[in-house]
């Protein structure tokens, strides 16, 4: 990738810039400003998260924040209330409190000397949440965003739940976010007080992942921060963008269509990553897309990016399964607008173990899978890691209900959300379904396109989910997530249908048989033809970026996964180790330009019997360390989730040193009421 380091303005860095809020508090910013900006004002845009912008960020905003202010814009890295160096406490995900920090700290950026007024705000994953709640406030000053990998609707789209089933990574996210709240403010920075705001926040840790365990429904808990309840208050323009190996794609095209302001969607074939180092490739220059937006929005230059057409995709083409991105071969298209009038749904029936364009006199067939189904599923969301794509389906197939079309003998293209319609009747009152959308290939090997999950107790409702009549007979539709996919001559269209998918969904409380009436079940498949217009779309450039700080590795990371099964007890034990630090591929890193060496593993293990679902486990472990000289500080992390029939069970083990003396060890040993999950 080009390294960019003569912009059209001189940059200069100001390393820690408080920002006060109205209750006393200041929130910590790192600020990079074109070197004249005080006489010649620029617009500002704002990235606004909890990962600790001294640090555990540093290498990776260098590069995107010098790279915006080169080219005339005071790019402003603010760490969230009580994370990183700013004061204060850090109690959950997208409270209230955060938002109205960030509509403070808006009004104070437009203020100042070197800004013009107009500000814009953008991020991934977090900072894409906030940047769409933010702009639901409509502080004056804001004037457009650029979210990425992010979601308008907190419960159905999040880490935390997914067609009412309970993720596993409520439970890694949750963890890890609890070791971002407690790691301490950097003592060059917040000075003598660190070690008290240190205590301060193990003292008055949360353990998240309980908190989020109490709200299994969509209640006002998640309603709270989802711009979905109201997308007539964004007003100002929004770019979206995001990648289909990520977990929160399925917003974009809900955003495209709820929302009434200036809108821009761009999905490409990438992870939970940036646009332009990302895997799976190719990956564009999006910073210079990103510029194009900033200059239409917040500098009134028209460039034409808004006349361009609102929806466009990567259009996925078949790729072999191996669970380590790598280039996704495809092409760009685009829709005018979305929903498009372009697309038409084709009809396919699910016969006995055949799909087909006509239904064949009505059947039933049953399925009741092992607990291991989904050892091949890949992660929810994932970075661009080894391994973490999902492989070969055909493990996953075999433990399934399987339909199949014959092969396929004209090229077609899918874009949009395809839709199951299950005739079906369950033995338990409490159930869940998943189901999977595969490309078979001449040679036999199975590629996930997309799958979609649901708790069959919140069929007819998120809010208010009721037990099943076990053996009454339920028309289920389950809408799988949305893709861009072609389908090429030669190759198989299957649909598999299993009743667990671990580890990616926390088990049933017991095994599940489903009966699925065939000849009435059926497939709904969005289908795209081409257009010569997706020939004529602009190309985006070569990926580029500004120059990153000065480091030097201590210790390579090292990604390790495995799945052990023990034949004498049955269990299957998946184990996943990653030094996950963004420190320029350390796990333990010397960032020379404020003398820090900082650190970060994670080990998570999952374990299941294959015929119990009340013997599912998941421990994740962290160790964190950050030091200076004679300041040196580690934190161990240990979080363990089981579950029985009645209940949750969530345990954590949180220990803090300064060098080699204890500082402060917490312990939390949680039981929470399972509610039809």
């Amino acid at each position: 990738m080009r390294i960019v380091e003569d912009f059209p303005r001189d940059v200069r860095v100001i390393e820690n810039l408080w920002i006060p809020m109205s209750d006393g508090v200041r929130l910590a910013a790192r600020v990079w400003l074109p070197t004249d900006a005080e006489q010649r004002p620029v617009p500002a845009v704002l990235e606004y998260m909890p990962y600790r912008k001294r640090d555990f960020t540093r290498l990776r905003d260098e590069p995107l924040h010098s790279y915006f202010a080169g080219h005339g814009y005071a790019s402003i890295r603010l760490d969230l209330r009580g994370s990183g160096d700013s004061e204060g406490l850090l109690r959950d995900e997208y409270l209230p409190r955060e938002q109205e920090d960030a509509v403070e700290a808006i009004a104070w950026i437009a203020a100042q000397p070197w800004c013009s007024g107009e500000v814009g705000m953008f991020g991934i994953s977090w900072g894409g949440f906030n940047a769409l709640q933010v702009a639901a406030l409509r502080p004056p000053a804001l004037k457009a965003i650029i979210t990425m990998c992010s979601t308008d609707d907190r419960y159905a789209d999040d880490a935390h739940y997914k067609g009412g089933c309970l993720l596993t990574e409520n439970q890694n996210w949750g963890s890890a976010f609890v070791n971002v709240a407690t790691m301490p403010p950097d003592p060059d920075v917040v000075g003598e007080g660190w070690r008290e705001q240190w205590r301060q926040r193990l003292d008055q840790a949360v353990l998240y992942p309980a908190v989020w365990l109490e709200h299994p429904h969509r209640d006002d808990y998640w309603r709270q921060g989802s711009v979905c309840e109201d997308f007539s208050a964004i007003e100002c323009p929004v770019y979206a963008v995001g990648g289909w190996a990520d977990g929160y794609t399925n917003a974009i095209p809900r955003m495209m269509e709820g929302l009434h302001c200036p809108r821009k969607a761009l999905i490409g074939p990438w992870a939970h990553v940036f646009p332009h180092d990302a895997a799976p490739g190719p990956s564009i220059g999006f910073f210079q897309e990103a510029l194009r937006w900033w200059d239409r929005w917040l500098k009134g230059r028209d460039n034409g990016i808004d006349r361009e057409p609102r929806y466009r995709v990567w259009m996925e083409e078949w790729h072999e399964p191996y669970p380590t991105h790598g280039e996704r071969p495809g092409r760009w298209v685009a829709e005018e607008r979305w929903p498009s009038p372009n697309i038409a749904y084709w009809r396919w029936y699910l016969n006995v173990n055949a799909l087909g364009a006509a239904p064949d006199p009505a059947d039933a067939v049953r399925v009741c899978s092992p607990q291991t189904t989904g050892l091949v599923a890949g992660d929810w969301y994932g970075f661009g890691a080894e391994g973490e794509a999902p492989a070969d389906q055909r493990e996953d197939d075999g433990k399934s209900l399987v339909f199949d079309s014959d092969p396929v003998t004209e090229r077609f293209e899918l874009l949009g959300a395809p839709v199951v319609t299950l005739d079906l009747s369950s033995d338990e009152p409490v159930a869940a379904v998943f189901i999977r959308l595969n490309d078979v290939a001449p040679d036999g090997t199975s590629t996930r396109v997309c799958y979609g999950v649901l708790n069959l107790t919140h069929h007819e409702s998120h809010e208010a989910p009721q037990a099943l009549e076990p053996g009454e007979r339920y028309r289920i539709p389950v809408q799988l997530n949305d893709i861009a996919y072609a389908f090429e001559p030669g190759h198989t269209m299957r649909i598999a249908v299993s009743t667990a998918y671990w580890p990616l969904v926390w088990p049933t409380p017991a095994p599940v048989t489903l009966t699925v009436h065939t000849g009435t079940s059926r497939l709904d498949l969005p289908v795209r033809p081409p257009r010569d217009e997706d020939d004529e779309l602009r190309a985006f450039p070569p990926p580029e970026k500004g120059p990153t700080g000065e480091h030097t590795p201590v210790t390579m990371a090292d990604v390790q996964r495995s799945i052990r099964r023990d034949l004498t007890t049955n269990e299957t034990v998946y184990t996943v180790h990653s030094d996950a630090g963004d420190f320029g591929g350390a796990a333990l890193a010397r960032i020379e330009d404020i003398d820090l060496t900082v650190g970060y593993t994670i080990t998570r293990t999952y374990r299941i019997a294959e015929d119990d679902p009340l013997s599912a486990s998941m421990t994740i472990e962290q160790r964190t360390s950050l030091g200076r000289g004679d300041w040196q500080t580690r934190m161990h992390l240990v979080t363990e989730l089981r579950s029985d029939a009645k209940h949750f069970y969530l345990k954590a083990r949180l220990v803090a040193y300064e060098g080699e003396t204890l500082f402060t060890e917490r312990e939390w040993d949680e039981a929470i009421p399972r509610m039809l999950l």
